[in-house]
């Protein structure tokens, strides 16, 4: 549900609702730091980040959000510091690449900052670098992928697209071999597709060079569904009963809900979740209620029957 999938959406605004009259002067400024829009899904951080702030700001007027992206690390170490130089409460912070990012990170939690760190994890993820950390869970994401599988076609041969070569792609592949466990699933080939429809069109046009039988695609991200569907389309094959991705872009939610055979299910991974780390970093500050530590969202099996649930129809992804 959509409820579910924002975590606190819902149930820390009413939490704190009945404190924003009676703080209302309270003045809060939250940095929101997040990838510009160089795929789909980073697109659709954007959006639910601006969507959530106007949402935030309308219910608490003290209370002032400032969104910046930032095409890489370097750029986002800048935009952190302009933001600590206009002076913020707590930072909301969605790295490009987490690592080259900790000191940037560091410095501002040492200035007393509250620190949520959202879905790209450091190194050392712990408290010398945030105070809140919101992910998705990447392992999930592959296991609930390889159980449907598993229980949709148990002797399926498979052929999966990597993301990138960096751990929370093992993670989701770890997973998945995990979800196929005990079945007859066979795994025929791994390749990476840089979670880019391109790429993904190009590994996908080799597989079927490579394979003459092929019953299911699993790329777990939604743009590189894009450019598996096309290939398939393309090269006019039958054969592949149906592809299995993940994020839950609205394209594929609506293919979802509409029946399509070849995107029977989604798995979610929600840029969504940006959101719910901004709604946690204004309870801090404005609920009165604790709001430190580890918030794992769940990948959820988005199915025909809970589909519009996870559909926001004005989302760029």
């Amino acid at each position: 549900m959509r409820k579910k999938l924002l975590g606190l959406t819902v149930a820390a605004v009413a939490a704190f609702a009945g404190f924003a009259h009676a703080q209302e002067e309270k003045k809060v400024t939250i940095g929101v730091s997040i990838p510009a829009a160089s795929h789909g899904w980073t697109a659709g951080v954007i959006y639910h980040a601006e969507r959530v702030a106007k949402q935030l700001m309308e219910s608490h007027p003290g209370l002032n959000v400032v969104v910046k992206t930032s095409p890489d690390p370097a750029s986002q170490a800048n935009a952190v510091q302009d933001l600590a130089t206009q002076g913020i409460d707590a930072l909301v912070i969605l790295p490009t690449d987490p690592d080259p990012l900790v000191n940037a990170i560091k410095e501002i939690k040492g200035n007393g900052t509250f620190v949520a760190l959202v879905d790209r994890a450091p190194s050392v993820n712990d408290g010398t670098v945030r105070d809140l950390y919101v992910a998705g869970n990447n392992f999930a994401l592959g296991e609930v992928a390889g159980q449907y599988i598993k229980e949709t076609t148990p002797e399926a041969e498979v052929v999966v697209i990597r993301g990138m070569p960096i751990p929370i792609d093992q993670e989701r592949q770890n997973g998945f071999d995990k979800g196929i466990e005990g079945s007859g699933v066979k795994v025929l080939d791994r390749q990476y597709g840089n979670w880019n429809r391109d790429d993904a069109f190009k590994v996908m046009q080799d597989y079927l060079t490579k394979y003459q039988k092929i019953d299911v695609v699993w790329c777990q991200d939604d743009d590189m569904a894009v450019g598996v569907l096309q290939a398939i389309e393309q090269a006019g094959r039958t054969d592949i009963q149906y592809v299995v991705a993940g994020a839950g872009s609205k394209d594929m939610i609506k293919k979802v809900m509409d029946g399509d055979k070849m995107i029977p299910v989604d798995v979610l991974y929600p840029p969504a979740m940006v959101g719910t780390a901004l709604e946690m970093a204004a309870a801090h500050f404005y609920g009165q209620v604790p709001v430190r530590g580890v918030y794992t969202i769940d990948a959820t099996l988005v199915t025909k029957d809970n589909a519009k649930d996870f559909y926001f129809p004005d989302s760029p992804f």
